[in-house]
């Protein structure tokens, strides 16, 4: 089946890209080769290019990850991957030094796939370093297997490839901190702290009724979207965009017996319920990760949606002064930015919304929620 003409450039994935990522997709291991080839090549720049403090975004999607990547990435100190790494990002320096040069004049900005009313250009910062993880950890999205990765777990391959790939970022973007989205790295967090103690992570989370249902929404629109440009589909595979769609995945946090159970749920069209319990798992585990483990919780700051459209001033003072990013421009622009998202209206019968609460009430509440008709107070992100 051939991808259908192409009537919304939101889809659109030229054949050049498509080829390439290919290549990256069947032979990772000769791009991570490459790579070790451009560490070399940049030894003398790289010698004294330390890794300060990076801040992870992690979470399920649709909670506000993208908003508070882009509004972080204004930073000046700071470093991102952008759309214009794709698919090279074994080989920043190389491929964007063959970008440069091949350069034209500027793209307009266009609303991305998901419909959401946000405009990206290739210079926008994108979830792009899951290309790492999957090339070294094989079964990173296998829904079958655990993929909690704790600080007990190790892979001195991915350590050293990973720490030279952020100096390569910082040293070619003129930067002192990294900066990541990954809803991946939500079962990653010892690990990460692992290499990088002074790491800083923030989790944003939203109710889990519009949650569940802008999660419902974004998987029914990438399955049309699968259908209908199979490059599309290609290109989310390649760049490890489990989160909807055809190709769709749930985190394993360990938790087989749940797993099995929301799969059945999806399978059997109670995607309500599945979806609900999906919700639960996944922050159950931020929740049990950050009781255990002090050094994690001390490095982890909740960012509840609700309280971010609310109160996006305060909000983002509150992330910046956790990420230790200080900045007097940055709640100005949340100030402008973000607001109650009014694109789609929740689907659901009140029985629907107690179905859903039912199902996520016990973590629900560790978070501060409390019920699917009771709006939460704004609270200090980091106590919920």
């Amino acid at each position: 089946m051939a991808d259908r003409a192409d009537d919304d450039t939101r889809y659109h994935v030229p054949a050049w890209l498509d080829i390439l990522g290919g290549l990256v997709e069947r032979w990772p291991e000769a791009w991570t080769r490459l790579g070790d080839i451009e560490t070399r090549r940049l030894q003398t720049q790289l010698a004294d290019q330390a890794i300060d403090r990076p801040v992870y975004v992690t979470g399920l999607a649709r909670a506000g990850s993208t908003v508070l990547l882009e509004l972080l990435s204004r930073h000046p100190d700071v470093v991102t991957h952008r759309y214009r790494d794709f698919p090279m990002v074994h080989v920043p320096w190389f491929w964007n030094r063959f970008v440069d040069s091949n350069a034209k004049a500027p793209e307009r900005p266009q609303e991305r796939a998901h419909g959401d009313g946000i405009a990206v250009t290739a210079e926008s910062p994108e979830a792009f370093e899951e290309v790492l993880w999957m090339t070294f950890f094989r079964d990173a999205h296998n829904p079958a297997v655990s993929n909690v990765l704790g600080h007990d777990d190790g892979n001195p391959e991915f350590d050293a490839f990973y720490r030279d790939h952020l100096r390569k970022l910082l040293w070619m973007r003129q930067g002192r901190r990294y900066l990541a989205k990954g809803n991946y790295n939500v079962t990653r967090l010892g690990y990460l702290q692992r290499l990088f103690p002074d790491a800083r992570f923030i989790v944003p989370i939203r109710d889990p009724v519009s949650h569940v249902a802008s999660l419902m929404r974004q998987h029914e629109r990438f399955q049309q979207v699968g259908r209908e440009h199979l490059r599309a589909r290609r290109h989310m595979r390649r760049a490890g965009h489990y989160e909807f769609g055809l190709d769709l995945r749930p985190i394993n946090v360990g938790d087989q017996d749940a797993i099995v159970r929301i799969q059945r749920l999806w399978s059997s069209g109670e995607e309500i319920e599945g979806w609900a319990r999906y919700w639960s798992m996944i922050y159950r585990h931020v929740a049990d990760v950050c009781d255990a483990d002090p050094g994690v919780r001390d490095a982890t700051f909740v960012v509840r949606f609700e309280d971010l459209c609310r109160a996006p001033g305060e909000v983002m003072l509150w992330v910046q002064r956790h990420a230790g990013l200080h900045s007097k421009e940055l709640p100005d622009m949340a100030e402008q930015r973000i607001r109650v998202p009014d694109y789609y209206r929740q689907p659901f019968t009140p029985e629907q919304r107690r179905l859903i609460w039912e199902c996520t009430a016990e973590t629900a509440t560790r978070f501060g929620y409390a019920g699917p008709d009771v709006e939460a107070p704004v609270i200090p992100a980091g106590a919920a």
